[in-house]
């Protein structure tokens, strides 16, 4: 399959309705939370783009495809990209989001991360053939990247991070925004989640109830044992060594919380965890659903969703959460996956980045991204079918530009069907 192909992007006559395919999604869904979805997605191009990674999965299986597979992120926009914590307190970069993560084609990746950067360089004014060349810069980045981590050993590759330290010396056009980013993240730990989230009763603190993005449920006695036996049934899936550090706390507190966009109106809880002495620690467990890229690339169903998350995760993430785990409801059978609320994370602002910024972060998300390929696929496979000339480098870029012009149209027709009353919107919520 030639590497110019890439540039198709070759949409079926008969694609699915934009909004129909949204609205399949919310199938079992909290349905008062999915006007809250929808007034996000509402909010811009990018913020639909963010929300409708089902939609292009499904246009992606209509693309061309070298045949290589990989583990997927599965919804590799930039803003999934992000710095976190190594078990030794080293901040790393990389994805940060696997909701969707699935072996698949390795180019379904690359091409969400392109596009995202064509979208959001429109979103913040830039000219299209800037949003282009960010999108060339990400191809061309993992074209490279992936190249290199074929020439290393399968150890060398597994071990290798993309450290914070790293992106300060190499890539000088975006150090402002990785000193801001690291620093953000440095204090994003455990302690400031409970000033943040928490409010003081007595001795002890308690979830603040600051609905409808954050609902405690002392109300519901119902609710709070299950989501208990979902915590207790969470620890089987712990090594033995995480089991004893879980133990150490108790769940003190419940409470539902609405995240991300795409996410929202999914099963979410924060589960507060207290120790000796003032300790404490947030515990996210989070509704898993099928992966958007099931269908449209015709696999097997998985048979725990939320075990999908954390295996795919740990595939692709050199230091995955000590407390990533899996678990499942008892009553609904519905299946979650449960890691930290906050364990020194943070995300770049890309609205604050000027043209050559942009590039040199998409340049960066994407070498983050050839290296958790490089750990679950064949790099030597995907380097000698992309080679060192900058033919896929400019197909991508073209292509970046006709979904981008795509997600503008999918994106009228969402605020079209809002202004008509056919979708129920709650913005800036």
């Amino acid at each position: 399959m030639p590497r110019g192909e890439h540039a198709v992007l070759g949409l079926s006559a008969n694609r699915a309705e934009p909004v129909a395919l949204l609205e399949a999604g919310n199938a079992g869904r909290v349905s008062d939370l999915i006007p809250i979805r929808f007034g996000r997605m509402s909010a811009s191009p990018f913020a639909f783009f963010r929300g409708s990674a089902a939609l292009m999965a499904h246009d992606l299986a209509g693309t061309p495809v070298s045949g290589i597979f990989v583990q997927l992120c599965g919804d590799a926009h930039l803003s999934n990209f992000g710095v976190y914590a190594t078990p030794e307190r080293r901040l790393v970069f990389g994805v940060n989001d696997f909701d969707e993560t699935l072996r698949g084609p390795w180019e379904w990746d690359v091409k969400r991360l392109a596009a995202s950067l064509v979208v959001a360089a429109r979103d913040v004014g830039m000219t299209a053939r800037q949003g282009e060349l960010a999108a060339r810069a990400a191809a061309r980045s993992y074209r490279e990247h992936i190249a290199t981590y074929a020439t290393k050993g399968s150890l060398d590759v597994w071990y290798a991070t993309v450290d914070v330290d790293s992106v300060l010396q190499l890539i000088r056009s975006i150090r402002t925004h990785a000193r801001r980013t690291s620093a953000r993240a440095r204090h994003r730990d455990h302690l400031r989640a409970l000033n943040k989230l928490t409010e003081p009763t007595g001795d002890t603190s308690r979830i603040r109830h600051d609905p409808p993005l954050l609902r405690r449920v002392d109300d519901q006695p119902a609710v709070l044992a299950q989501v208990g036996n979902l915590l207790s049934r969470y620890r089987i899936s712990l090594p033995p060594e995480r089991r004893v550090l879980l133990d150490r706390y108790r769940l003190a507190d419940i409470a539902m919380k609405v995240v991300g966009v795409g996410s929202v109106g999914t099963h979410c809880w924060i589960g507060l965890l207290q120790g000796q002495g003032g300790d404490a620690l947030f515990l996210q467990v989070k509704e898993a659903r099928v992966s958007v890229l099931e269908a449209p690339l015709g696999g097997r169903p998985h048979r725990h969703q939320g075990r999908r998350v954390v295996e795919g995760q740990r595939l692709m993430q050199a230091f995955p959460d000590v407390f990533l785990g899996w678990t499942m409801a008892s009553d609904s059978g519905r299946e979650y996956y449960v890691r930290q609320l906050q364990d020194m994370k943070g995300s770049f602002n890309v609205v604050d980045m000027n043209a050559d910024e942009l590039a040199a972060y998409g340049a960066l998300c994407a070498w983050t991204l050839a290296r958790s390929h490089a750990r679950s696929g064949n790099a030597s496979a995907i380097a000698g079918y992309l080679g060192r000339s900058s033919v896929f480098d400019v197909a991508l870029g073209r292509f970046a530009c006709l979904y981008a012009d795509q997600n503008e149209q999918d994106y009228g027709t969402l605020v079209d069907a809002i202004a008509d009353g056919r979708v129920l919107a709650l913005p800036e919520v």
